[in-house]
């Protein structure tokens, strides 16, 4: 199957199944995926999370996290160990040597976690669902990475994004942002190797903030806020040949280009023929912004990856409630428009998603179930409470499938 055939899946991190591992629960919800039609299941990073939860300040970019094992203390054996370390000996070493605990269970919690991964990849695959992860552009301050390769960041800037419509003081994330010469004059040895990595673990991956390829929001260390920062340049087209150069032309990779787009980040995606995103909630701005907005049902691009919201958004549900009624009028004339009939507003958005131009149409899990604001995953610039939402066992039953298989079918995603 390619990366842009018609198809459709679900966003829903593993940490938000009812048990939060690899263990049962994972595999329930792939097998109601296929039974609802479904062709892709979408996480976010599976890197040990930072103290907030949140799986984009990893502790790694390569080492898979421990809490989500479902037997955190099965029996590892010798060869399962030595195969691990000749395989991934780019960053085996500094996680066992730098990482969060003893170096013998940092091993085997590695171990494990390829073991439990690639026996639900599989299972998945057999049931025609493939699994789309997730790179996060940016590390941890003082993760193992960070650490271990210090002359590939700069310390004298934190990554963040500057002002905009939803935040007047910007957001300051607090990463560390790349040296870029230093990773060119490696080749991008590092990144090659991060991309290496996501593509064994996943089918497809998306890159999280690719317009930081093109330039990147910089803010001096000690700053008070995003503010005080500004535009610097990234390693543009250079980093991709190297990624083809050494993994392989048409690489599956889908490009997060949301935020603060311009020309030369639309240019790079498509000189690179990757598939961008597309957000519905961001297409119902108004008359004169809907003519030209690329989010705009009528818009859409065949060549795109479409969402009602992701993780950072409000689910459908919360979104439309706190919509003005002028933007409620909009989705019902996009929702009319597409021979959409739905009583209820959520279900209404996830026809309207199913229904786009756009070739892999991706909703949240809250928004079959037609959860409001409190199973928002994300809030960005919100230090707390993020990150921990959990499905209800039995919640996502057999009538929530059929009836997402039949708007499936209808879309032509089956």
């Amino acid at each position: 199957m390619k990366l842009l055939e018609r198809s459709s899946g679900v966003l829903l991190h593993i940490t938000s199944l009812p048990g939060g591992t690899l263990g049962r629960d994972a595999y329930r919800f792939v097998d109601w995926l296929a039974e609802a039609g479904q062709s892709w299941w979408q996480v976010l990073p599976i890197s040990p999370p930072d103290r907030f939860h949140s799986p984009y300040k990893a502790a790694s970019a390569f080492a898979g996290w421990r809490g989500l094992l479902a037997a955190p203390r099965a029996r590892v054996r010798a060869s399962e160990l030595t195969e691990l370390r000749e395989r991934e000996a780019y960053w085996i070493e500094d996680w066992a040597t730098l990482g969060p605990g003893r170096r013998s269970e940092l091993y085997a919690d590695q171990v494990r976690f390829e073991r439990e991964w690639r026996a639900l990849r599989a299972y998945a695959a057999e049931r025609g669902v493939r699994v789309l992860g997730d790179i996060a552009i940016y590390v941890a301050p003082g993760s193992v990475d960070h650490r271990a390769h210090a002359e590939l960041f700069n310390d004298a800037l934190l990554a963040g994004a500057p002002p905009d419509d939803y935040s007047a003081l910007g957001q300051l994330w607090g990463n560390p942002v790349y040296h870029w010469p230093a990773l060119r004059a490696s080749g991008y040895a590092w990144w090659v190797a991060r991309l290496r990595r996501n593509l064994e673990l996943f089918d497809a991956v998306r890159l999280d903030h690719f317009r930081g390829f093109v330039s990147y929001w910089g803010v001096p260390a000690g700053a008070p806020d995003a503010r005080f920062g500004r535009w610097h340049r990234g390693p543009g087209e250079a980093l991709f040949e190297a990624f083809t150069g050494a993994l392989g032309p048409a690489l599956p990779l889908v490009a997060e280009d949301l935020g603060a787009i311009t020309p030369a980040v639309e240019a790079l995606r498509d000189r690179l023929a990757l598939p961008g995103m597309l957000v519905l909630q961001f297409g119902f701005g108004g008359a004169r912004a809907e003519a030209s907005s690329p989010h705009a049902p009528a818009n859409h691009a065949r060549e795109r990856f479409v969402y009602i919201g992701t993780h950072d958004h409000d689910t459908a549900a919360g979104w439309y409630q706190n919509a003005t009624e002028a933007t409620r009028q909009r989705v019902a004339l996009a929702c009319a428009a597409a021979g959409i009939d739905e009583a209820e507003p959520w279900w209404r958005l996830v026809r309207l998603c199913l229904s786009s131009r756009a070739a892999v149409s991706i909703v949240q899990a809250q928004d079959v179930l037609g959860l409001g604001s409190r199973a928002r995953m994300n809030n960005p610039g919100k230090q707390g409470g993020n990150w921990r939402w959990r499905l209800e066992p039995g919640a996502l039953d057999g009538a929530l499938a059929a009836r997402l298989r039949d708007a499936t079918l209808v879309a032509g995603r089956v």
